[in-house]
């Protein structure tokens, strides 16, 4: 990867990818099928486990685990700061692997009525009026920083180049951190789009980094969640490749937060500009 990163160093894409022996088929060749070898994206259930209780499974790409761990817990509210979380540690368990957190005492107890309030939900785990009320949580206001169209696009052209999994796998989302020149500083892949973002956050979080300084740019549409997530780390901006939901656009007018998408080079669509993003 040729584009330097400015913040932290390169991740290891191997570990993520494996080869798999497929068959390519194509009208050009008579439909004759030629074997050969295709990289494939890994995802492997990973769990977070805090003070010694397993809290939530998810898909993902194994990589960057301690920042995707990091970030998760504070885009879900587990813990509010850095430094509640006094460890994290990636351990490879017979189904899959597992992250170890060591947080606040009060941060557990929250934890833990948290989950006795979530016993014997069925299905998606939001069913009854107290989850509906719970599904939307209260969004903190942001301060966007000031951004300007060049800078989104000067973003967007060096994105692919920081996507190393995606070059080899066309298979995983992307989020970057970019300065307010539009300059990205880092990136963090998974095949889940939340993932990637948690990933980027925890990043973020566990070096201090200014968040009034810069924007998130994701390869994927902006959610409710990932507008969420972005707010509640303290993040005013966010630029997607693809389409903003309308929950998303009231979540970030909420929030006062810079909110862009369908983002290609030479356009892209505001949703949202507070005053303080005017470049």
């Amino acid at each position: 990867m040729s584009a330097a990163r400015e913040l932290d160093a390169p991740t290891r894409p191997a570990t993520a990818l494996a080869r798999q022996p497929v068959e390519m088929c194509s009208s050009a060749n008579g439909w004759v099928a030629n074997s050969q070898e295709d990289t494939l994206a890994l995802e492997a259930p990973v769990a977070l486990i805090y003070n010694g209780i397993s809290h939530a499974v998810m898909m993902a790409s194994p990589a960057d685990l301690e920042d995707l761990a990091l970030g998760f817990s504070l885009t879900e509210g587990i813990i509010a700061h850095p430094h509640e979380c006094y460890d994290r540690e990636v351990k490879e368990e017979v189904n899959g692997l597992a992250v170890h957190l060591t947080i606040a005492t009060q941060r557990l107890m929250a934890l833990k009525e948290r989950r006795r309030s979530m016993t014997g939900r069925t299905g998606c785990g939001l069913c009854g009026t107290e989850a509906l009320d719970q599904a939307i949580r209260p969004i903190p206001r942001v301060s966007a920083p000031p951004l300007d169209d060049a800078a989104i696009q000067y973003a967007l052209g060096e994105l692919n180049a920081y996507q190393p999994l995606k070059a080899a796998t066309g298979a995983v989302h992307g989020a970057a951190w970019c300065n307010l020149q539009g300059r990205i500083q880092r990136l963090r892949e998974d095949v889940g789009r939340h993932n990637a973002l948690d990933k980027l956050i925890g990043s973020l979080a566990g070096d201090g980094a200014a968040l009034e300084k810069g924007f998130v740019l994701v390869s994927s549409r902006a959610s409710y969640e990932m507008v969420h997530k972005c707010a509640s780390a303290g993040i005013g901006a966010l630029v997607a490749v693809s389409a903003a939901t309308a929950l998303a656009v009231e979540q970030a007018q909420a929030a006062d937060l810079l909110l862009a998408g369908f983002a290609r080079p030479g356009r892209h669509l505001i949703y949202h500009r507070p005053a303080t993003a005017q470049g």
